[in-house]
């Protein structure tokens, strides 16, 4: 038996072989499918790329019915705990786990690069002072490709790696700096004898003190959560970052738009989506309305389901172990009450339970992002700076892909045809 899919076109009862590869189909066989020569071939109608890929990749794995997820083959469960984030970028940009010879050396890169040009400290002071960070963050990434104009000799591999160090190096700072302009306070610069995660807290927080040292549970937590948001495969923001790179621009101008796909709701604003729920719930008492509202289609249950998962995402139950960790510091955030009751009920309810409605990585990092008094504004920021080396280990490996092309998708077209135009003076007259 071939692997291939014998189609019958009803319209000229011609039938054509369709070779089957890794479990797809190529769109351009389809194509061949066409009632004559004058018309085009058949086109597969599918927004928001339901079902179809658009690359082959090596970098994540998802089996949303299992609750499997893999970075380049290792489960997130390990990495989570027993990685730390700069291995796990490493694993993501290099395909395999560092020697210690080379995590000291990817270590040590990272850490010289995490300044950046004064400039730059000047370009992000003249935003407003109520600019929202995410959007900082965007034109600041995006403006470091004029200060590295080096960067768009993307097929030199010694270049790309510079680049890509610097991306991940930079990403806290700007993060931070990002956040310090919404409270009105000076830019920290950052200190070099910090790890990764504890230098961007130290830019965040650090004031009078001479040296800021962070807890260690919490630079734990965050490095964690930075790990379960590193990649996940063909999202809104990778594709983004793969569509842009498919014109060959330099690879701060297409993560700049992965920044702009994540700034969105539907995609890294849904965990404060779900502590506006949770508040609005106000106390364990109120749960049983909201349920009931979710039912009649007069509440939405945030947190829950996911476009992959049809099972609980594994993220969320590794994040859900990092709040005990967090809220031994800062104390229990009082809506954890709430969470925890809530998820208790879906997971219980027939309602929710046949519609594999599970709890996604959202439903507790906004938790946690609260706990340590971060701004709901800041969260999306936080879910770059873990995204970036993902971001980057995706256009990697879309740039060394000889079978990509610039993103051009096709067109449905619903508009008027052979139009006769009609001059102004006689339109107007």
């Amino acid at each position: 038996m071939t692997d291939s899919l014998t189609v019958r076109d009803n319209r000229t009862g011609q039938e054509y072989e369709v070779p089957i590869a890794d479990g797809a189909i190529r769109a351009a066989d389809l194509g061949k499918i066409r009632v004559d020569d004058d018309n085009p071939g058949l086109a597969v109608y599918d927004p928001g790329f339901v079902n179809t890929a658009s690359c082959r990749s090596s970098v994540t794995y998802i089996d949303g019915e299992k609750g499997i997820l893999e970075y380049r083959g290792y489960p997130i469960e390990q990495l989570a705990e027993s990685s730390s984030f700069l291995e796990v970028a490493y694993l993501l940009i290099h395909g395999a786990l560092p020697s210690k010879t080379e995590y000291e050396q990817w270590v040590h890169d990272i850490t010289y690069h995490t300044f950046v040009h004064e400039n730059i400290k000047s370009f992000m002071e003249g935003f407003r002072y109520d600019a929202h960070p995410m959007g900082m963050l965007m034109a600041s990434v995006g403006a470091l490709s004029t200060f590295y104009p080096d960067a768009v000799d993307i097929h030199d591999p010694a270049n790309r790696h510079i680049q890509t160090v610097r991306m991940i190096a930079k990403m806290p700072t700007l993060g931070a700096w990002s956040f310090r302009n919404a409270q009105g306070k000076p830019f920290v610069y950052p200190d070099n004898e910090l790890s990764y995660t504890a230098n961007f807290l130290s830019m965040l927080w650090k004031m009078s003190e001479i040296k800021y040292q962070p807890d260690e549970r919490i630079v734990k937590a965050l490095d964690t959560l930075f790990i379960l948001h590193a990649d996940h495969e063909q999202n809104c923001s990778a594709n983004a970052v793969r569509s842009v790179g498919s014109s060959q621009v330099d690879p701060y101008s297409a993560v700049a738009a992965g920044v702009g796909a994540l700034y969105g709701p539907l995609h890294g604003g849904a965990n404060e989506a779900v502590l506006r729920m949770l508040k609005r719930i106000g106390t364990k008492d109120n749960i049983p309305a909201f349920i009931e509202g979710v039912k009649n289609g007069d509440e939405r249950l945030m947190g829950f389901g996911h476009r992959v998962y049809k099972n609980y995402d594994p993220r969320a139950r590794i994040i859900k172990k990092a709040c005990d960790d967090v809220f031994e510091v800062t104390g229990v955030n009082p809506l954890l009450e709430i969470a925890q009751e809530l998820e208790k009920i879906a997971l219980e309810d027939e309602y929710f339970v046949q519609r594999k409605l599970y709890p996604n990585v959202d439903f507790y990092s906004g938790l946690i992002y609260e706990a340590l008094e971060f701004p709901p504004e800041m969260f999306t920021v936080l879910f770059a700076i873990g995204r970036t080396p993902g971001w980057l280990a995706q256009w990697n490996e879309l740039v060394q892909d000889k079978e990509q092309k610039i993103a051009r998708p096709k067109q449905i077209y619903t508009g008027g045809r052979g139009l006769d135009f009609t001059p102004s003076s006689q339109r107007w007259a």
